[in-house]
């Protein structure tokens, strides 16, 4: 069995093609050219960090089936800084328009040492940012950015840093390593 870290940059789909028209976009056939691996779980083109990526069925759904609850660890800057009534409202669960997320961990956290993104992020003078670390254990689509908008702070950046006991850690951007199936 195999199973791969990735580090996933802004921008590059998580699938082996791209079957849209036009120009093509950059997969994950363009960093790993390991036959047979298929993406547990997914990173939007517009998030970065950790995707796990295995040829093990059984592992695949226990990370990206929700009844699982596997958690998943994202570092995201955002718009604004919440206050703990927001963080509050993250932790016991937000209401969305697919119904209440569970609760999460959310905490402020200082800037995070990480790579430049490509493009950066805008930057505005007269809107503060700052950073949360924010843990779910499930994945709707687009969920922590729906989440964060939904306590007033639209995400900025979203970098997923872990997966389980999985993290990027010692991982550069575009960078991949194989690991021990879990």
């Amino acid at each position: 069995m195999t199973t791969i870290l990735f580090n996933k940059p802004y921008g590059v789909l998580c699938q082996f093609t791209d079957e849209r028209e036009g120009t093509p976009r950059p997969t994950l056939a363009d960093f790993i050219k390991v036959p047979g691996v298929y993406a547990a779980g997914r990173l939007d083109t517009d998030s970065e960090g950790l995707l796990v990526l295995t040829d093990d069925g059984r592992l695949q759904a226990r990370i990206a089936d929700p009844r699982f609850k596997t958690a998943k660890t994202y570092l995201v800057q955002v718009e604004g800084e919440p206050d703990e009534a927001a963080l509050e409202g993250l932790r016991r669960g937000v209401r969305l328009k697919d119904g209440l997320t569970l609760p999460a961990g959310a905490e402020r956290i200082e800037d995070p040492a990480l790579w430049p993104r490509d493009p950066p992020v805008r930057f505005r003078k007269t809107v503060p940012d700052c950073w949360i670390r924010l843990t779910i254990g499930e994945g709707r689509n687009r969920q922590v950015r729906r989440m964060t908008a939904a306590v007033g702070h639209p995400t900025l950046r979203l970098v997923r840093w872990s997966v389980g006991d999985w993290s990027l850690d010692g991982l550069a951007q575009g960078e991949w390593r194989e690991v021990p199936s879990g």
